[in-house]
């Protein structure tokens, strides 16, 4: 009877464990949410997205409660988490090398691949975009060059020949400076009309050095000329950024709290911080940026819900970037969320929210 009574007492023991919630079922988690559609989207007071979605799905697989925190950008959420605010953080946060180095955090194994894309003006510039840098200091300064130097040998050539050879350089300073300046254009363009000679020693000398210098004075007009021809010309191109190495000291848009602030940086690009992506694109429209840097999801889910033809991403793609879930060192949360993460991948399901959601 004894050992009936004890099975049975062991019995009933098993059946109150089993009844009783976990720690983490037994209290509804505090979980912090920021970030761009379409990973965090609220509509009508319900927040929607990528993030917020496959969170959902493991909530609901383990049976969790939660409400949500909102914070005003990627860096002030994780922040929380640190700091024991909050118990979790959700949103399209990147896994970087300084956020996983970070004290007092940890990350969850990624749920989203994407890339890093730059937004850039599409429309060709107007006019005087055009044939401003025909106004910069390359150009300018080759033909100030020109002219300073067509001055000298026309006044020269006009000191030496004025007495000697008054039919073809005048006595008088304007008209004969006129004449000499003339012989040094022709000179200088090896046209050589014969309209206008040196008959002295010291204006024929003054034409052979001219002649020589020429040589050098064509090559070096040509090169300043030829450099504000081509950045010119390269202004009819769909944006000044083509490339990535064109970021190089661009004024570039960036949302305050992401990685693009950094990624800016890394390019040479000066970031200039706003609080939200539609706050960076208006940039754009108002010629203040060169472009925007964004996770290209986010910036292409942008432009399909804001159509704008006067704008464009760039032709690459600066990065990689994976994002994760963020939870306090030594949660239990990450090695749930981690399995169940696995799941929905090896399910499919995280694919099917994001191909929904992207649509």
């Amino acid at each position: 009877m004894g050992g009936m009574n004890l099975k049975r007492r062991l019995s009933v023991a098993a059946l109150i464990v089993m009844a009783t919630p976990s720690p983490l079922q037994a209290m509804a988690l505090r979980v912090g949410v920021s970030g761009s559609p379409p990973f965090v989207d609220k509509k009508a007071g319900v927040y929607e997205g990528i993030s917020v979605e496959v969170w959902r799905q493991i909530a609901h697989a383990e049976k969790l409660e939660y409400f949500l925190i909102p914070y005003p950008n990627i860096d002030s959420n994780i922040k929380a988490v640190a700091d024991g605010k909050i118990d979790l953080a959700i949103g399209p946060i990147s896994i970087t090398p300084d956020r996983v180095a970070r004290n007092g955090i940890e990350f969850t194994q990624p749920y989203f691949y994407a890339e890093e894309g730059v937004l850039v003006p599409s429309q060709p510039p107007g006019l005087w975009v055009r044939i401003k840098p025909l106004f910069g200091v390359a150009a300018l300064s080759s033909i100030t060059f020109l002219l300073f130097t067509l001055f000298c040998v026309g006044n020269l050539i006009w000191l030496a020949e004025r007495k000697r050879n008054p039919e073809h350089f005048p006595p008088q300073y304007i008209k004969g400076l006129g004449n000499g300046i003339w012989f040094a254009l022709v000179t200088l363009t090896t046209v050589g009309y014969g309209d206008r000679a040196p008959l002295t020693k010291a204006g024929r000398s003054i034409a052979g050095v001219w002649m020589v210098i020429s040589l050098v004075s064509v090559s070096t007009i040509t090169a300043g000329l030829a450099s504000a021809f081509t950045v010119s010309l390269s202004q009819t191109q769909l944006s000044g950024v083509m490339k990535p190495s064109d970021l190089d000291g661009e004024l570039i848009g960036v949302v305050t709290g992401t990685t693009g602030v950094s990624l800016a940086r890394s390019y040479g690009a000066r970031p200039f911080p706003v609080p939200t992506l539609k706050e960076a694109i208006h940039l754009i429209k108002r010629n203040k940026v060169s472009g925007v840097i964004s996770d290209t999801p986010i910036l292409s889910y942008y432009m399909k819900n804001n159509p704008d033809k006067s704008l464009t991403l760039a032709p690459f793609r600066l990065s990689l970037q994976t994002y994760g879930f963020v939870v306090p060192s030594d949660s239990p949360l990450e090695r749930l969320i981690n399995i169940e993460l696995l799941r929905l991948e090896r399910s499919h399901q995280v694919k099917a929210i994001s191909d929904r959601l992207l649509k």
